[in-house]
Parts: C-alpha cells; sequence; structure tokens
C-alpha cells in the first residue's frame, strides 16, 4: 500500500495539472474572439494654449469622448485600461505622444460611454513647436484578463490641427 502522503502527493499534483491545463484553454479560448470596437474623439475648444515662462507650449483642451468597447469583453475580460494620447511629429522626434485622459473600465456595461471632458494631464511640448501643429488623437486600450496574457491595440484619429498663435 502506498502511504498518505505519496497519495496527498499525487493527488495535489494531479489537481494542479488540471488546473493549470483549464487556464491554458480559457487564455487560448481568446484567440477565437475577433472584436470591433468603436470610439470617436472631437475636440469642443481649446481652453488656453500658452507659452510657459520657460519656453514650452502647453495647450488645454475640451474633447468630447464617445466609444463603445464592449465587444472587447469576453468571459476571460478582468478590464480595460484606455487612454487618449496626442501624437504629433517634430523636428528633434518623429513621433511625441502625450497622454490626455485615460480611465479604467470595470466590466462590460461601463464600456459604452460618452464623456466631455478637459485634458486631465498636461499637453506640454518641450519646445515652442505646437503652434499650428497637425496632430493625431488616439485612443489606446489593454485588456487585463483574468488569466493568459495581456493585449493592447488602437484607434487613431486624425485631422486635428492647434491655433496659430496663443492665447
Amino acid at each position: 500500500m502506498h502511504s498518505f502522503g505519496y497519495r496527498a502527493n499525487a493527488l495535489l499534483t494531479f489537481a494542479l495539472t488540471i488546473l493549470a491545463l483549464m487556464c491554458a484553454i480559457a487564455s487560448f479560448s481568446d484567440n477565437f474572439s475577433f472584436p470591433y470596437p468603436s470610439a470617436q474623439i472631437q475636440i469642443v475648444k481649446f481652453n488656453w494654449f500658452q507659452k510657459q515662462a520657460h519656453g514650452n507650449d502647453e495647450v488645454s483642451l475640451t474633447m468630447n469622448i464617445t466609444a463603445d468597447l464592449q465587444s472587447l469583453f469576453t468571459w476571460n475580460t478582468k478590464q480595460l485600461f484606455i487612454f487618449v494620447a496626442a501624437e504629433y511629429e517634430t523636428p528633434q522626434n518623429s513621433l511625441n505622444q502625450v497622454s490626455l485622459w485615460d480611465a479604467i473600465i470595470p466590466a462590460k456595461e461601463h464600456a459604452k460611454f460618452w464623456i466631455q471632458t478637459a485634458n486631465k494631464y498636461r499637453f506640454i511640448d518641450q519646445g515652442s513647436n505646437l503652434r499650428g501643429k497637425e496632430f493625431n488623437l488616439t485612443l489606446h486600450w489593454h485588456v487585463m484578463p483574468k488569466t493568459g496574457k495581456m493585449f493592447a491595440d488602437k484607434l487613431v484619429m486624425s485631422g486635428f490641427r492647434l491655433p496659430e498663435e496663443h492665447r
């Protein structure tokens, strides 16, 4: 006969193997989900556009953000982290990204929303490169699963332009 310790070890090993297999299958099943998120961002107004004392340009703006991200939620989704970034080019850098707003969406019921908000984080360029600059607003999202790997994607909205003069 086998001892109690040997039997407990065999049972625990079997249970953990089954649990690991179930987690792997759950994570793999997310590969068959094809989300179709939609979003639109409009700039309502530029609250201010100023040159700071040490020479950097700073912008405050109000945006309307409309999004339907419900398709990103599956049975394995814990939450979404979303953020809006302004993306533009300068002579020094081919890509500048400034995070303007972010949120955590804890459930599918909250994933379809409309919000009017000013930028939560300061939109500052290191220099005076923003006057008349064209830029994109990009909605990024990170899907945080209950098990498995996290994935990210984005929607780019182009055609925005900053004012020519400081206000």
